[in-house]
Parts: structure tokens; sequence; C-alpha cells
């Protein structure tokens, strides 16, 4: 199975075609405003206005109201809807979209449970845990923490970059792999040799298993 790639935190238009021109999976929209790399509605339009067909959009939120999100996704064309905070499961299905809910990495993490409690999500994204951030931290977490065996497709995120893309893709055998600081140049700006760096090291990393 190849491994997919989505690269999260785009800003700038030419940051999501480049992505999508060396073959990038899904790209994703954060629309947390704490963020460095918050997007508001009329540029997230713009970018994903400029993507070619079969790239995936991922809007990502975090303990965010009903109502704004039904406004992004009412200008916004939308495939997947990521949650990086603590919403339930019952609040992540609101929305007639498929859905991905990020967990934190934190000590006594309880995933096959999770994983039965959001059982129709479309996949599960380890993050690492950092105790004053919700993710986009680049710090990574031990790997041996992940369950075997997951009920749900696992999305591997957390301080991946093109130096540990492969060795990721070989230890854990995720069905994805997510990237965001690990791909820039600086905050919301994403570098071309960098993303596709590391878009060729998650694919030596499947050759090498084939």
């Amino acid at each position: 199975m190849r491994t997919r790639v989505k690269i999260c935190g785009f800003t700038r238009v030419e940051d999501a075609v480049c992505a999508a021109q060396l073959g990038v999976d899904a790209i994703g929209l954060v629309f947390y405003p704490p963020s460095p790399r918050h997007v508001g509605i009329e540029q997230a339009v713009e970018i994903v206005k400029a993507l070619p067909a079969f790239v995936t959009v991922v809007a990502l939120f975090v303990d965010e109201q009903e109502s704004r999100i039904h406004e992004v996704l009412a200008q916004v064309p939308v495939d997947c809807l990521q949650f990086h905070g603590d919403e339930p499961a019952d609040a992540c299905r609101l929305y007639g979209k498929r859905y991905m809910k990020a967990l934190r990495m934190q000590d006594g993490i309880d995933i096959p449970g999770l994983a039965l409690h959001y059982h129709d999500a479309a996949g599960l994204l380890l993050d690492a845990y950092h105790p004053g951030a919700k993710g986009g931290t680049g710090s990574r977490f031990d790997w041996n923490r992940i369950p075997e065996h997951c009920q749900l497709p696992i999305v591997l995120a957390g301080g991946l970059d093109e130096n540990n893309a492969r060795q990721a893709v070989q230890t854990v055998r995720p069905y994805a792999v997510d990237v965001s600081s690990g791909v820039e140049v600086e905050k919301g700006v994403k570098g071309a040799l960098k993303m596709a760096a590391f878009i060729r090291e998650v694919n030596e990393g499947d050759r090498i298993l084939l």
C-alpha cells in the first residue's frame, strides 16, 4: 500500500499549487486564529480554486463554534474535516463530511478506546502532545506507543521532515503522513525543495517495504 502524504498549513496559493505538482495527496487549511498558519475564508477560496483535480482539501478546526464551521463550509470547497481539539464524536458528525480526529499523544491515551468512540472517522491523526499547543509544534513522539493494530487508518504527524520520513514509513507503516513545519522555510511558507524531498523520502520508504 502506498503511504499517502498530506501537507498542512498552506497560506499561499503558489505553495499549494507546487505541492499538487509534486504529487501531494491532500492539503490542509488551518481555520484556527491562534495559529501562525491560519487562513481566512477568502484566502482559502483562492487556494482551493487554484488546485488541480484529485487533491483532497482538508479543513482543520480546533474546538470551533458550529456556526463558524458552517460558514467556512458554505464558501470553501472542502472534502474532509480535521478536528484538532477536544471535540467529541457527536460534534464531528454534524456536517455531513468525512472527518479525521487528531489525538495528541499524552501519557495514558487509550487509542483503541478512542478508535471505538470515533468509529466512523476517516482516520485518526496522531500528533505530539504539548501542554500549551494544539499541534503544529514540530515535536515528535515515541512511535512505539502506536498500537500495531487499529480499526481506523492511522495518519502519523508530529516532527516529521525529510530526514525521518522514510524511517516513519518503515517503522509505523501508517496509512498517511502529515507534515507542516517540517517542509517550511518560515511559518506558513512552504519550501518547494523541502516538499519535494519529503515526498521523495516517503515514496522511498514505500519502495523499500515492497
